[in-house]
C-alpha cells in the first residue's frame, strides 16, 4: 500500500533483523530509504563509524525522518567488561553522533525515531508498567537511560523525537524465538528459573508496522512501548510454545544453572522481567497484527 505522504527515511542498523524488514516495508509504501552503512567513506553511500566520530551523509541529501536502530547485540556472549562497554558505546556514541548532526542541519528532519528497549524498566515483578512508570535499575536500565538521553541535541533543536522501547521480538528468523526453538523441538524445553518473570513480547511484523505508524503519526513523541498488549510469564511462554509444537514442556532450567551458564546476562535477560503495556499505541489507535501469543507462534512455525 502506497503512503499518502512519502518520505526520505535514513535508517541505521539496516542490516539487522528489524532493519531489513523495515526497509522492505517502507519501500512498499513508496518511501525512499537511505541506508547508513558502517565503514570508510565511499562515494554515493551514507557511511559512519561512531567509534571514531565519523559521519558522512553527503550522499543522503535531504532527510525527512531518521529511524535509528543500530546497537550491539546484547544476547551474543557473556557480559564481560569489554562486552558491556561495547553495548553502551554502540548505542550512546552512535545516537549522539546522529543527534548532533541533525540538530545542526539547516533543513532538519521532521522526526527522529530512536530504538530503545523495555529493559529501561528493570525487573519489576507483577507491577503493570506503561510509558509513565518510573524507570528501573540494573545494567540494561542504565544503558537504555543513557541511550535515550543521547538524543538530547535533536530534542533541543525542536525535532520530534520518539523513543521506541522494543520488547522481546519473537520471530523464527532471529531474536528470542529462534534461540528457543531447538530445545523445544526436541521436547526438552521448559520454564527458566521460577517461570514467574514476565515476558513482554512482540512479533516482528508489529515492530515494523508500529515503527511505520510512529513515522506517520506526527502527534506522537517521547517514550512508546513496542510490545503486544498481552504479556505472558516465562512459564506461560514455555507451555504455549510446547503446545504449538506438539511437544512436552517439562524440563526447567533452574535459576542457578542460568546464572552459571550466562552470568549477568542470564540474570537480566532470562530471569528478570517486566509486565509492560503499549499504552501509547493503544491510545493512538494502532491495530496489532498479533495481540495474542499462540496465534503468532502457530503462524511462525508454519513458515518453518
Amino acid at each position: 500500500m502506497t503512503s499518502t505522504n512519502p518520505k526520505r527515511v535514513l535508517i541505521s542498523g539496516a542490516s539487522g533483523m528489524v532493519g531489513r524488514a523495515l526497509q522492505a516495508a517502507l519501500r512498499d509504501q513508496g518511501h525512499e530509504v537511505i541506508v547508513l552503512i558502517r565503514g570508510a567513506v565511499r562515494s554515493g553511500v551514507a557511511t559512519w563509524d561512531p567509534s571514531r566520530g565519523q559521519l558522512d551523509l553527503s550522499a543522503a541529501g535531504r532527510v525527512d525522518a531518521v529511524i535509528h536502530l543500530a546497537g550491539d547485540n546484547i544476547s551474543s556472549g557473556r557480559w564481560t567488561n569489554k562486552k558491556k562497554a561495547a553495548i553502551v558505546d554502540s548505542r550512546v556514541l552512535g545516537t549522539e553522533l546522529l543527534a548532533q548532526h541533525f540538530a545542526s542541519c539547516t533543513f532538519k528532519p521532521e522526526a527522529f525515531i530512536s530504538a530503545s528497549a523495555i529493559g529501561i524498566y528493570g525487573d519489576r515483578g507483577d507491577e503493570l508498567i506503561d510509558e509513565n512508570s518510573p524507570l528501573g535499575k540494573g545494567f540494561l536500565a542504565d544503558v537504555c537511560q543513557q541511550w535515550e538521553g543521547a538524543t538530547a541535541a535533536v530534542e533541543q533543536a525542536g525535532i520530534r523525537v520518539v523513543h521506541a522501547r522494543i520488547g522481546v521480538i519473537l520471530d523464527t528468523d532471529g531474536g528470542a524465538l529462534s534461540k528457543l526453538l531447538p530445545p523445544f523441538r526436541f521436547g526438552i524445553g521448559g520454564k527458566l528459573g521460577s517461570g514467574r518473570q514476565w515476558m513482554s513480547w512482540i512479533g516482528l511484523a508489529d515492530v515494523v508496522a508500529s515503527l511505520q505508524f510512529l513515522l506517520q503519526e506526527s502527534s506522537i513523541d517521547g517514550a512508546v512501548n513496542l510490545v503486544a498488549p498481552a504479556a505472558v510469564s516465562n512459564r506461560q511462554l514455555a507451555k504455549t510454545l510446547a503446545r504449538a509444537l506438539h511437544r512436552p514442556s517439562f524440563l526447567p532450567l533452574p535459576s542457578f544453572a542460568v546464572r552459571w551458564l550466562f552470568g549477568e546476562m542470564g540474570q537480566e535477560l532470562l530471569l528478570s522481567g517486566a509486565r509492560v503495556e503499549p499504552s501509547v499505541l493503544l491510545a493512538q489507535g494502532y491495530d496489532f497484527r498479533h495481540a495474542q501469543l499462540e496465534p503468532l507462534l502457530v503462524q511462525q512455525l508454519v513458515r518453518q
